[in-house]
């Protein structure tokens, strides 16, 4: 079976454009629960804003939220995976751009986003069915 990321994303994904407010993205990070926020240029994923974004490039930079647009600290380019890669694809990018969040695309649409916490829920999984198989394939050899 392959661990697929489309397998194993989270479907719904916070959103706003990029002319949000600080506080309105902030607000929508909160209603959302998922501590990042894609976004939107003319309606593409264009950056994405995390908890982090906020604390660094607002509250210790020392800028008012209220003038700040959510484009203003977003990170961009976006990073991103097909939702048909694998669960290790998915880790490696992850790991080479030192991020947790990884927005799902392919040809400019939003499938999902996968974190690293959804990866680590599959890890018990993926190591559960290679034992099983490992004792399987063993089994004949052993007797």
């Amino acid at each position: 079976m392959a661990y697929l990321v489309k397998h194993y994303m989270r479907k719904e994904v916070p959103t706003v454009d990029e002319g949000t407010s600080v506080i309105d993205a902030a607000k929508a990070m909160m209603k959302s629960s998922r501590g990042f926020l894609v976004v939107l240029k003319k309606g593409q994923p264009a950056g994405i804003v995390t908890e982090h974004d906020f604390v660094d490039k607002i509250i210790v930079g020392g800028k008012n939220p209220a003038k700040v647009l959510a484009s203003e600290i977003m990170s961009s380019p976006l990073i991103t995976i097909d939702p048909d890669e694998d669960l290790v694809k998915a880790s490696e990018v992850m790991q080479q751009h030192s991020i947790r969040r990884l927005p799902v695309v392919k040809d400019g649409i939003i499938y999902g986003a996968i974190t690293t916490r959804d990866i680590s829920r599959a890890l018990g999984e993926y190591v559960d069915r290679s034992v099983r198989d490992l004792m399987r394939w063993a089994a004949p050899f052993g007797q």
